[in-house]
C-alpha cells in the first residue's frame, strides 16, 4: 500500500465517522486558536507600548534633580534645585560624541484663558531643539526660534488637547491667549499625539525657556534636562557620559550621592520588551496546555477506532498488509486530524483575536512565527498521541484479529 492509498483510506474512515472526527479535532481547534489569539493580544501590547514610548522622541534621556531629604523621607525628584541651564551646555560640549541635542525644561500650570474659554494646564519653558527631540509635529503655524527665547518673546504653541477647549478646533494661530494674566501670541498648534500612559503632550502649551522661567516660574533652576543621544546603540554610552559630566559641574566626588537622576528610555524600552516577552510566553503555554488536552484526545479517539477495526485490521494483514502499512494508515488519520485543526484553529485564532481587538480597541500583532509555532506543534500533537494507538494496530496478529468479535 502506497502513502497515497494510505492517505486516501484514512480519509474514508474519518469520513465514515465524522461526528467522531469533528470532536476530535476539536481540542486541537481551541488549542490552536488560543495559541494565535494570545500572542496576538501580547505582541500587539508590545508595539502598543514601545509606540507610546516613541511619542515621546527617539533616544531621549531625562534629566532631573535628585530628591530633598526631610528627616528619614524623600520629598520625590525634583525637590532639589540642582539643576541649571550650563549644565545643559556642558553635556552638549562634553558629551557631543553622544548627545546631539539638549533641551532644558522648566514647568508649571497656569489658568489659560481665550475669550469666555478657559482652564488650566501645563506650561513648558524650552528651547527650539525640544522640537526634533519629543518629535513634537507642528500642524499649524510653526514652533518659537532662538531668537524668540533671548528676547523673552510671549509665544506659544499649544498642544492638540488645549486647542480643542480653548478654539473649539478653529482657527488659533495670530489669536492671543492670557497664560497666568499675561498675553501671549498662538504661532503654532501641534498634532495630535495621544496619551502616553503617565504624561500627556496634549494638554500642553510651549513657550520660550526664557519666557518661562522670568514672567511665569520666576525661576533660575530648570525642572528638567531633555537629552537626545546620536544613536539607540549610545544610549548607555551618553547616560555614563551626562553623569561624569553632571557629577564634575556640580564637584561631587565620584563617591558622593549626585544631586540628579538621569532616566533612560533605552532602559524603559528593555523592561517592556522583557515584560512582554514573559507575558507572551506564559500566555503561549497556558494554550499550549489545551494542545495537550486535544493530543489526549486523539490519543483515546485513536485507541478506539484500533479496537472498533480490530477485524478490519487482520483483514487487510490476511490479505498481505504489513505491519508498516497498518502503523502508517493510523497515524496518518491522527496527523490528519491534527492538522485540519491545527488550520481551522489558526481561521479561528484570527478571527477572535481581531474581533476581540475591535471591540476593546486593542491592538493585535500576529508574527508568523507564531503561527508556524502553533502549526507546527498541533502537527507534532498529532503524531506524538498518534504513535502508540498506530503501533498497537500495526502488532495485531492476523489470526487473533479475524477472531475478534
Amino acid at each position: 500500500m502506497s502513502l497515497i492509498e494510505s492517505f486516501l483510506t484514512a480519509l474514508d474512515s474519518l469520513r465514515a465517522n465524522k461526528m467522531r472526527t469533528g470532536l476530535t479535532m476539536l481540542g486541537v481547534i481551541i488549542g490552536v486558536a488560543a495559541v494565535i489569539a494570545m500572542i496576538g493580544i501580547a505582541q500587539g501590547a508590545r508595539q502598543a507600548t514601545l509606540e507610546q514610548i516613541q511619542r515621546l522622541g527617539a533616544n531621549v534621556l531625562t534629566v532631573r534633580p535628585g530628591q530633598a531629604r526631610r528627616g528619614g523621607a524623600f520629598l520625590g525628584f525634583g525637590s532639589v534645585q540642582s539643576l541649571k541651564v550650563s549644565d545643559g551646555e556642558a553635556i552638549l560640549k562634553s558629551c557631543g560624541e553622544y548627545v546631539v541635542r539638549v533641551s532644558p525644561e522648566v514647568w508649571t500650570t497656569q489658568q489659560v484663558k481665550y475669550l469666555n474659554r478657559n482652564m488650566r494646564t501645563s506650561i513648558s519653558g524650552v528651547t527650539p531643539e525640544l522640537e526634533q527631540i519629543r518629535n513634537l509635529v507642528v500642524e499649524e503655524g510653526r514652533f518659537f526660534t532662538e531668537q524668540e527665547v533671548k528676547t523673552l518673546a510671549r509665544v506659544a504653541v499649544i498642544g492638540h488637547t488645549v486647542w480643542q477647549e480653548l478654539f473649539q478646533g478653529g482657527a488659533c494661530v495670530g489669536k492671543t491667549i492670557r497664560i497666568g494674566g499675561q498675553a501671549y501670541e498662538v504661532i503654532g498648534r501641534l498634532a495630535y499625539k495621544g496619551d502616553t500612559g503617565f504624561r500627556s503632550l496634549d494638554d500642553r502649551i510651549y513657550i520660550p525657556l526664557t519666557t518661562c522661567m522670568r514672567r511665569l516660574a520666576r525661576q533660575d533652576h530648570l525642572d528638567a534636562l531633555n537629552v537626545q543621544a546620536r544613536r539607540s546603540d549610545q544610549m548607555f554610552d551618553a547616560q555614563t557620559c551626562i553623569e561624569e559630566t553632571l557629577m564634575r559641574t556640580h564637584n561631587i566626588p565620584p563617591w558622593g550621592d549626585p544631586d540628579f537622576r538621569v532616566f533612560n528610555q533605552g532602559e524603559f524600552v528593555e523592561t517592556v520588551e522583557q515584560t512582554a516577552q514573559v507575558f507572551t510566553l506564559l500566555l503561549a503555554g497556558v494554550a499550549l496546555v489545551s494542545l495537550i488536552v486535544g493530543g489526549i484526545g486523539i490519543m483515546n479517539i485513536m485507541l478506539v477506532s484500533v479496537t472498533e477495526r480490530t477485524r478490519e485490521i487482520g483483514l487487510r494483514k490476511a490479505i498481505g498488509a504489513t505491519r508498516f502499512n497498518i502503523l502508517m494508515q493510523f497515524l496518518i488519520e491522527s496527523v490528519v486530524v491534527s492538522v485540519l485543526g491545527g488550520l481551522i484553529g489558526i481561521a479561528l485564532g484570527y478571527y477572535a483575536a481581531y474581533t476581540l481587538a475591535s471591540q476593546a480597541n486593542w491592538k493585535v500583532l500576529i508574527p508568523i512565527e507564531g503561527v508556524l509555532l502553533a502549526f507546527g506543534f498541533a502537527a507534532f500533537i498529532g503524531v506524538f498521541f498518534g504513535l502508540y494507538p498506530a503501533w498497537r494496530a500495526s502488532q495485531l496478529q492476523p489470526i487473533e484479529a479475524l477472531r475478534y468479535e
